[in-house]
């Protein structure tokens, strides 16, 4: 058979569990940047105690939406409110699918009038598009892929940069000359660097207060240069690849649900627009919790703590079925911290000849594009875990799960459970090894104190949604 869309390429392997789990493709990758400037512990350290600049300009896509109708298409598809939504303001956009399952999640811009950018991993941006081109939307959409998917990887349409930590607001000062702009959280500004006109967005991560900057990527070399240059007597410093993907453990944001796609007729259309190359085709799942039935692997907006995202005055695909969802029971996202011996005892095995866990790379150990481990309690499933990494600020080895409500309190001992069965799958990133138990405790959302502390309540992430 010919194999030119997803549908294709489903059909093709029979069922979607065996082809995900076994494909060829490891974990995400941060392009763009070294994997260290100096060395990740002090990169990590550095977003806690002094500041740090991310590069965030190859490894996510961006979608521009523009035209009379955006608004309408996105508020169809997206599960937040966008009551008081305006200009200059940013959100975390939720889509999802006909039964209430996330699609993906990005951030959302209001550029201008009927102007919007959207920013993250791409399966939400694809939905976006098939939608744009499909529907009755009188708009204008343009993707702009990360550097991973393209043939030209650093010819990007815009730079993207993030200074954070609690010399930030020093930093900023001395790269603009004057104070910083009083922002609220996630709303935007203009201000000079460089001579070069910077779009901000007021952010933070790990509790950090910090900014988002963004224009022309043409210019970026040299707003990039201001912000070290401004940092150096306040103990910036610039993250790589490595550094990077270990702040999430401490925010609490879970970077990578399934895209849910691969079932149901109401989806069939989506999958046979999407083509056999698609990013969705080489969604690769890793991980111990491994069940045959693909509809396991996808999450809802309770799962990942988008809860509180979820508001029912509009219509929007999926809201019937978040609609009944909304009764619960929901798992909750918490933070696992790992026991230390136990962690050590799967280090340790790498010294012997056989009978050895599944390596643990540091700082993170994702060894898959979207990892699924199984969390267990007297030998029963209670949840799923979807990130494991070390933090250098915490000196543990942390996961982000997903627990059922009644084993999801803090202080709560559980099992999490390492590597994947039967000697392992066919990805390259996984080398025979055998499965190892971990006791963890489970732990607050974002685990970081600070995060904790700082953040709106009843975010995302607090899990409080």
């Amino acid at each position: 058979m010919n194999i030119n869309s997803l549908e294709d390429v489903i059909q093709a392997a029979g069922e979607p569990v065996t082809l995900l789990r076994n494909l060829q493709a490891g974990p995400n990758v941060y392009p763009g940047v070294p994997p260290e400037f100096t060395n990740w512990r002090d990169e990590t350290l550095a977003w806690q105690q002094t500041c740090v600049l991310f590069n965030q300009s190859y490894h996510m896509a961006d979608l521009a939406v523009e035209g009379p109708d955006a608004l309408r298409l996105l508020t169809h598809l997206g599960v937040n409110s966008f009551t008081g939504f305006v200009v200059d303001k940013a959100k975390q956009f939720v889509p999802c699918n006909y039964d209430g399952y996330v699609i993906g999640d990005v951030i959302l811009f209001y550029l201008g009038p009927n102007q919007f950018n959207l920013v993250g991993r791409v399966p939400a941006l694809n939905w976006i598009r098939f939608h744009a081109d499909t529907g009755r939307y009188d708009v204008k959409v343009e993707l702009d892929d990360r550097s991973a998917a393209r043939s030209d990887p650093f010819n990007r349409k815009s730079y993207r940069f993030q200074v954070q930590g609690p010399t930030a607001m020093k930093v900023m000062e001395k790269a603009l000359g004057t104070r910083p702009p009083e922002l609220k959280f996630f709303t935007m500004g203009h201000v000079t660097i460089a001579g070069k006109s910077v779009r901000t967005l007021r952010h933070g991560m790990v509790g950090q207060p910090g900014f988002e900057m963004f224009g022309p990527y043409a210019e970026g070399e040299a707003v990039r240069e201001a912000i070290v240059r401004a940092g150096e007597e306040f103990g910036l410093r610039q993250a790589g690849g490595r550094a990077y993907s270990a702040n999430t453990l401490e925010s609490g944001w879970i970077p990578s649900p399934l895209p849910a796609i691969y079932t149901g007729d109401r989806m069939k259309s989506y999958r046979q627009w999407l083509p056999a190359d698609c990013y969705e085709a080489r969604a690769s799942i890793g991980g111990s919790f491994n069940s045959q039935n693909i509809e396991d692997y996808y999450l809802t907006p309770w799962d990942l703590g988008y809860g509180s995202h979820v508001q029912f005055d509009h219509d929007f695909i999926g809201r019937e079925a978040l609609e009944q969802r909304a009764k619960g029971p929901h798992r909750k996202k918490v933070t696992l911290a790992l026991d230390t011996e136990d962690v050590m005892r799967a280090v340790g095995s790498q010294f012997q000849k056989d009978h050895r866990a599944k390596f643990i790379e540091f700082p993170s150990a994702v060894y898959a594009m979207h990892p699924y481990d199984k969390v267990t309690k007297n030998k029963k499933t209670i949840g799923i875990s979807t990130w494991v990494g070390y933090s250098a600020n915490e000196g543990k080895m942390l996961t982000l799960a997903m627990l059922d409500a009644e084993h999801a309190a803090v202080g709560t001992e559980v099992i999490f459970v390492w590597g994947e069965e039967n000697g392992g799958t066919s990805k390259p990133a996984v080398e025979r090894h055998q499965q190892m138990e971990m006791r963890a405790i489970v732990g607050p959302v974002p685990y970081s104190e600070s995060a904790r502390t700082k953040y709106a309540d009843g975010g995302w992430r607090t899990g409080a949604g």
